[in-house]
């Protein structure tokens, strides 16, 4: 099994970048797996939604050739980990841009011309990280966990049919926790191929969280 990691924080020494290294680790010592780090910021991937892609949307003509350099990864890989710093509840810009281009009409989803919606990536488990400085208690008391789940989560992956496997926040990035993140995270990259097919959104377990890590 392969896996597709595509990380989004501009500073290679940070902790995001950490626990992608960490999860990576994890999904090597399961067993005979593979794991490609996508570096997006490093990678200099441009987040703007363009006319290009726009074009591309309505099915004129081909997406361009950045992003399906991009679908090609995520159709090489059984799934796809998201690792991000958490900036005012949400993908930093950079990772959502991505997600804005990559999740095309047409490979991610079709959209028929009375509005049905196909679900195209059926096949694709995904497994989201995000890094946060706030702590769990400020998530729940202002419904941001369940605000970020909705959105990312429902609203982004069970639209295009992928199964959310794993749904986790690691907190309090500037407290004490950093080192047992990268414990959990090696635990989870252990775990990643283990699931059963039926696991989906809101794991058990799962923490919540916020800001830069």
């Amino acid at each position: 099994m392969h896996a597709l990691i595509v990380v989004s924080h501009p500073d290679s020494q940070s902790l995001t970048h950490a626990v992608a290294h960490s999860f990576a680790q994890g999904i090597a010592e399961s067993g005979a797996h593979t794991t490609e780090i996508a570096d997006i910021a490093v990678e200099g991937f441009q987040p703007a939604f363009n006319q290009d892609d726009r074009t591309a949307y309505f099915l004129e003509k081909p997406v361009p050739s950045d992003i399906l350099r991009e679908q090609e990864r995520i159709d090489r890989a059984d799934a796809l980990v998201l690792v991000y710093p958490v900036y005012w509840w949400s993908f930093p810009g950079q990772l959502k841009g991505w997600i804005d281009r990559v999740f095309s009409n047409g490979w991610a989803y079709d959209e028929a011309p009375d509005g049905t919606i196909g679900k195209r990536l059926g096949r694709l488990a995904v497994h989201l990280i995000g890094i946060g400085g706030a702590d769990g208690g400020t998530y729940a008391r202002h419904g941001y966990d369940k605000a970020m789940r909705t959105q990312i989560d429902h609203g982004i992956f069970d639209f295009c049919g992928a199964r959310v496997v794993t749904s986790e926040f690691l907190l309090d990035v500037n407290g004490q926790a950093g080192a047992s993140h990268l414990v959990t995270a090696r635990a989870l990259g252990r775990n990643a191929f283990a699931r059963p097919a039926s696991a989906g959104v809101n794991q058990p377990g799962a923490v919540e969280l916020e800001l830069p890590g």
